[in-house]
């Protein structure tokens, strides 16, 4: 088959012309066109959808073509089935549907795109996470200023906020925290579509100049009706209005409906909130695994205890941006608290909770029209189920929870206890609703009693017991008789279809009644359709920002009480939150690791920080002792304090932190290409390049990925550094000689991960002791591992050797002289540590040296040598 028309367009069917007009117009996006119970597409498309959706390619024969065209197609009513697995392929689909009646359709039935379905636009709950949200983000340079848009069409929340043109570093992390779906740029803006690509798998559109608003300012005054935007904060804006213009007119462009329910815009700062920068968010593990992308192994999974989709994403949003300010930090602690301490209150609460439905993403679904009457039905039974929630609620936490009995009232009235799942079919309206509604009911009711009665009464006219009357969408009613009783029909009954089972008849008396049922029937599903429609539209208009309102009141609610009940399972504690300088933890513990172990085996342990006597923490032991989940345990607990939660402690105490640095573990990005060492040192500058004494810096083995002494003097380096800049930092090491560093500056203090010797195995104790360590312990864990016995024979022999040589040489690190002894330095089996009788050899004047003097040097080198 041949993608290509080989035909003139005019020579093609109509249905067709429209198909390949419509292409044109959108010639990135699949287009899929309704025809029957069906959504085809065609040439290219039909290929594309084929391969990705694994469905039967098939073919159309068009006059003047030698090839089929090829065509494939999908069933109407499983569209949202299939459109969820090209949409997160990457895919843009356009939707053209029929928009009138087809049986009121004068020759072909009038059709148009409907709808574009992105990765950002989404509004369907199939094609949606419920607890995460699905963000599409705008991003516009105005010099001297970057504006970011951010809209969830799922839930209404619109924001826009702007960032120096030089902070590009702040705005990459944020469009990383954010997660878009989809990610708007301009066309030009090469450089930051590519910096975005590479931090988050967002659907990258870039925006031609015919896309963004010529006049953004006058199109957001429009939208919202208002004229002034001083009241949403960015009056002042200049980028960041271009990109929320850009984002409206986007969703305007694709999906023509879902502009109505954004009713308000929100201004915030990236300085509001901690910066997590990528790293940052991996290794922490803040929504999934490090090494799985597991959920089951994130931070998010063990604080996740809502009850709510709602609470769910603000969850994750209040993880995902941890507070600066104390006063609001306090305010969350103290709402955690009123619930913490009430067992018995949060339990039922929480209870109240669960039959709750996704308000943010009901409204939005009446507002873009793609709401059934289940989901009316939904929304009246979550507003039902108000009154007892804040019946519960502590007056602090109650502000906003208004069961809006007018709503309840309405739906209960209006919409069927239990609709089917399409609008167009009937049985969506109660009785006594609409008046015109009940007599066409009346009508039907009325015809089909006297068709039961009609079959009683030729039964007994004809002596034919077995006569039926009976229906389809084919012939409509008819009297069926066996062939046995052929010979008993009256003259007056009009034969119409012969079956295997008998003959089927009309008469003129069935066809009347006929006609009164089923156009009577026709009217009720058209007039069911508009009273649904006008409910639906109704409460989404005059009542959506007031659901928005209570669905953002649950959220908050449902996050409180499952931070509380999380706080009480677990036994984390209040912290102590102030703008010191201190960051003091008893009895700390790692949530996740915890959990995965089912807490009762967790080792606990202390940590003191401050920017005085305590500053950076040298930690040395060995390999799977447990330091990175040390390092990871102390950010955190730092973190849960500043999102407004209790802690998996004993006791913390928290200064406010700006910033977590972490570089733990070893990857590549080949992709990027770069090597594992080129990664770590990426992400070390980042961390000496913006970290500042009020931020936390976690670093685990800096410098492995190089050779020994590179390694080493870097990390030296680097722990100078941070001790200067005023950093809290937590370094963990396998180079003991940077336990040295705390006899030379004032603020490095060393600590240990204990272990206990038996023979030459090892058990860790996973416990932080002070002071440092001068084993690694490399060959045991190898044991531990499995390397075969030689293997493990031969390491022992070469490190005994490498050791012997080591002890007798001493180096110079950061102008101070620092004695190797037994304190080996990370080594290779290729990169031994050269014998100091080189370097005196080389240093030796052979112009001046005496025999006498030649021979004792000889002897003393062959004693070094042994």
């Amino acid at each position: 088959m041949s993608t290509h028309l080989t035909v003139p367009i005019e020579k093609l069917s109509p249905m067709l012309r429209l198909y390949v007009q419509l292409k044109e117009e959108r010639p990135d996006t699949i287009l899929l066109i309704r025809v029957g119970d069906f959504f085809e597409a065609y040439g290219e498309d039909a290929e594309t959808i084929a391969r990705e959706l694994e469905i039967t390619l098939t073919g159309r024969d068009i006059q003047g073509m030698t090839t089929r065209y090829p065509m494939a197609g999908v069933p109407h009513h499983a569209l949202d089935r299939y459109l969820a697995r090209l949409v997160q392929k990457g895919f843009k689909v356009a939707i053209c549907d029929q928009i009138e009646n087809p049986k009121e359709a004068k020759g072909l039935v009038k059709r148009a795109v409907t709808r574009v379905v992105t990765p950002g636009t989404l509004v369907e709950d199939a094609l949606l996470d419920a607890k995460s949200n699905n963000y599409l983000v705008a991003v516009v340079l105005k010099s001297p200023a970057f504006g970011l848009g951010v809209v969830d069409v799922s839930t209404g929340e619109f924001l826009v906020t702007e960032l120096d043109e030089g902070d590009w570093g702040r705005l990459i992390d944020e469009v990383m925290r954010l997660m878009p779906a989809e990610c708007l740029v301009p066309e030009g803006l090469d450089e930051l579509a590519e910096a975005i690509a590479g931090v988050c798998p967002a659907t990258l559109t870039r925006l031609g100049g015919e896309a963004l608003p010529r006049r953004p300012r006058e199109a957001l005054l429009e939208h919202f009706g208002v004229s002034t935007l001083r009241g949403f904060g960015c009056d002042d804006f200049t980028a960041g209005l271009d990109a929320a213009a850009a984002l409206l007119a986007y969703l305007r462009a694709t999906h023509m409906n879902a502009v109505q329910h954004i009713t308000s815009l929100a201004t915030y700062s990236t300085g509001e909130a901690m910066v997590l920068d990528a790293p940052a968010r991996r290794n922490l593990e803040l929504t999934a695994g490090l090494y799985d992308s597991a959920k089951a192994k994130s931070l998010l999974a063990v604080l996740d205890e809502t009850r709510t989709p709602m609470g769910g994403r603000m969850l994750k949003k209040w993880l995902d941006s941890p507070l600066l300010s104390v006063e609001r930090i306090e305010d969350r602690l103290d709402s955690v608290q009123l619930l913490h301490r009430d067992t018995l209150t949060r339990g039922d609460l929480r209870d109240a909770l669960r039959p709750m439905a996704d308000l943010e993403r009901l409204i939005a679904r009446l507002s873009t029209g793609a709401a059934n009457a289940r989901d009316l039905v939904a929304l009246k039974l979550s507003l039902e189920a108000v009154p007892a929630v804040a019946s519960l609620a502590p007056e602090k936490l109650a502000e906003g929870i208004d069961p809006l009995p007018e709503v309840v009232e309405l739906l209960a009235r209006a919409i069927a206890d239990e609709p089917p799942l399409t609008v167009r079919e009937g049985n969506l309206i109660k009785d006594g609703y609409d008046e015109e509604l009940d007599e066409l009911r009346k009508i039907t009711r009325g015809g089909k009693t006297w068709i039961a009665q009609l079959e009683a009464d030729e039964r007994e006219k004809t002596g034919i017991k077995s006569l039926k009357i009976g229906f389809n969408s084919v012939f409509g009613y008819f009297i069926e008789v066996t062939k046995a009783n052929i010979g008993s029909v009256p003259e007056s009954y009009i034969r119409k279809q012969t079956t295997a089972q008998g003959e089927r008849f009309i008469t003129p008396e069935l066809k009347e009644m006929e006609a009164r049922v089923l156009g009577a029937e026709e009217k009720i599903h058209a007039r069911e359709f508009d009273l649904f429609c006008v409910v639906r539209d109704d409460v989404a208009k005059k009542q959506g920002a007031a659901v928005l309102t209570l669905a953002q009141a649950l959220a908050r609610l449902d996050v409180f009480a499952a931070l509380a009940e999380v706080a009480q399972l677990s036994r984390f504690v209040r912290p102590v939150v102030d703008g010191g300088d201190v960051i003091e933890i008893k009895g700390g513990r790692h949530p996740v690791v915890e959990k995965l172990m089912g807490g009762a085996n967790f080792i606990s342990n202390d940590t003191y920080l401050d920017g005085a006597q305590s500053q950076v923490h040298i930690i040395t032991g060995p390999n799977s002792a447990g330091k990175s989940t040390v390092l990871r345990q102390v950010a955190l607990i730092v973190l849960l304090a500043q999102v407004g939660s209790f802690v998996p402690a004993d006791y913390a105490r928290i200064g406010i932190v700006d910033r977590i640095f972490t570089r733990v573990g070893a990857h590549d990005d080949l992709a990027a290409g770069q090597s594992t060492f080129m990664v770590e040192m990426t992400e070390a500058a980042e961390i000496l390049n913006n970290a500042t004494e009020r931020s936390l810096v976690i670093l685990d083995e800096i410098g492995r990925g190089t050779s020994t002494f590179d390694g080493l003097s870097i990390a030296w380096a680097v722990a100078e550094f941070l001790s200067a800049r005023g950093c809290k930092t937590l370094f963990a090491t396998h180079y003991h000689l940077l336990n040295d560093l705390e006899k030379q500056l004032p603020n490095v203090k060393n600590f240990r991960i204990a272990v206990k010797e038996t023979g030459d195995r090892i058990l860790w104790l996973r416990k932080v002791l002070p002071g440092g360590t001068d084993k690694s312990y490399g060959i045991q864990v190898a044991r531990m591992a499995g390397l075969p016995p030689t293997v493990i024979q031969r390491a022992q022999e070469i490190l005994g050797d490498l050791e012997k040589d080591g002890s007798k040489r001493r180096d110079t690190l950061g102008g101070a002289r620092v004695s190797a002894r037994t304190e080996k330095v990370q080594l290779t089996l290729f990169e031994a540590e050269e014998n100091p009788v080189l370097e005196e050899l080389r240093n030796i004047d052979l112009d001046t040296l005496t025999p006498v003097e030649a021979l004792i040097q000889l002897q003393r080198f062959k004693k070094q040598l042994g």
